[in-house]
């Protein structure tokens, strides 16, 4: 919500399922075999993300704009 800038109200649906169980993933076999280690922090990853979406957006929105 504080990385969209979402002031809305979240509520949950507690008679619904949870959903995905929450997963803990381990990474050293990618370590291991390809050397791969994770940089980037979740939380900028997540704003760059939220960035990359809007900007593809508003790109798209407007190609479609131009071809109507």
């Amino acid at each position: 919500m504080k990385l969209t800038g979402f002031t809305g109200r979240l509520v949950w649906n507690t008679n619904q399922p949870d959903g995905q169980p929450r997963r803990c993933l381990d990474t050293s076999r990618a370590a291991n075999f390809f050397g791969f280690k994770a940089a980037t922090p979740f939380e900028e990853g997540l704003r760059e993300t939220v960035e990359w979406y809007r900007s593809t957006r508003l790109r798209l929105a407007g190609a479609k704009a131009g071809a109507q």
